[in-house]
């Protein structure tokens, strides 16, 4: 949705200009560049320059399982994300809250009773049907946010990270230090490419789902080419606290995440019954002239999201695989892997962790930049 709120917070991602008018046709008042949003839903903010380095989530085929298209309840590892993300974050009703990279927008829908004032971000429109009716949402580069200094009191991004180039990441970061205020705190859940040595146990489930997908017991294929953009800019922690520092962050707060348990429920049982269903839904679009395989994968969700909105039984069922997920956290939280999930600490413009007069120019310079 486009609210009066979104459209008084917004500015020109070029110059910074406030923008005057109606949500279908905002004008900056210092550089004169006009913005049109003809859905009505959304706001589109995109920078004029064109980044060389974009995202694959801009391309449909990435979408065609349709999972996007409406929301359902937490469930499985999205579950485990929002539990955390509750917990670190914490936000409360005199909050403005920014979601980086928000997808669906499901996130936003799911914390609603937050209280507080949340806005999405996506460079991509694919936002789901509930978030488009209740979440303030606009299309934007993370690397060029159009809003004034300052403007959020924490923010959150959840699987974005990964997806960036290190050039990208430090970008993306400094902007995300730039709109949030000193001492606000973003939190974020990605991962460094150095693991555990009980990360042998996600080898030993990804080669299981090799040979079942071999055996056409399940369907890799779309998970492959989403996980086909990842850039996993991060080397280990220590790299971590030192790209953080430099954008004006201090890690305030750390717990990993080795999804054993998680691995072997997402990435073989429900990929063995999101199989099944799939061949149920092909067989009956068999008549279909024209009817093509990525319908079957998006009949398959679309019949697993009403399944588990009409069947208390599967409901249940996901809510106590949930459970045993969750076992990945209390028992291996403290193991330093991968994947990870973090709060940010806003710092003031000198005081950044391990940012030396270096990294302080470097960081001012850097922003001019994005100005010009």
């Amino acid at each position: 949705m486009i609210s009066p709120r979104l459209v008084s917070i917004v500015r020109c991602p070029d110059c910074r200009g406030e923008l005057t008018g109606e949500p279908a046709r905002l004008a900056c008042s210092s550089c004169g560049r006009v913005y049109t949003s003809s859905s009505g839903e959304y706001l589109d903010l995109r920078p004029r320059r064109s980044f060389d380095e974009q995202t694959k989530y801009l391309d449909e085929a990435l979408h065609a399982d349709a999972r996007h298209e409406t929301v359902s309840p937490p469930l499985l590892g999205a579950k485990i994300r929002n539990d955390m993300l509750r917990r670190f974050l914490a936000p409360s009703s005199s909050d403005l809250v920014l979601d980086l990279g928000c997808g669906s927008g499901r996130a936003l829908v799911w914390n609603r009773d937050w209280g507080a004032a949340a806005v999405g971000v996506d460079i991509a429109p694919f936002f789901a049907n509930e978030a488009r009716q209740q979440v303030d949402l606009l299309v934007a580069d993370l690397r060029q946010l159009p809003f004034a200094d300052e403007t959020f009191t924490k923010a959150f991004s959840l699987d974005v990270l990964e997806h960036l180039s290190p050039e990208a990441l430090g970008a993306m970061l400094a902007e995300a230090a730039r709109i949030i205020a000193p001492g606000g705190t973003l939190f974020v859940y990605t991962h460094v490419r150095k693991n555990a040595a009980i990360a042998i146990g996600l080898r030993w489930i990804n080669a299981l789902a090799r040979r079942l997908e071999r055996a056409g017991l399940i369907d890799m294929r779309q998970e492959r080419l989403r996980k086909s953009d990842h850039l996993n800019p991060l080397a280990d922690i220590p790299d971590l606290e030192r790209v953080v520092a430099r954008a004006g962050f201090r890690l305030a707060r750390i717990r990993y995440y080795t999804p054993l348990v998680g691995g072997f429920v997402e990435n073989i049982l429900m990929r063995i019954a999101e199989r099944r269903m799939a061949k149920r839904a092909a067989r009956r679009m068999a008549q279909r002239a024209g009817s093509a395989d990525s319908d079957g994968i998006k009949a398959a969700r679309t019949e697993a999201k009403a399944r588990i909105a009409r069947s208390p039984s599967t409901y249940a069922a996901l809510r106590a695989l949930t459970l045993a997920m969750k076992l990945d956290v209390l028992l291996f939280g403290r193991v330093r892997s991968g994947p990870f999930f973090a709060l940010l600490e806003r710092q003031g413009a000198d005081e950044a962790e391990g940012a030396g007069p270096a990294d302080l120019a470097q960081r001012r310079n850097d922003a001019e930049t994005r100005r010009r």
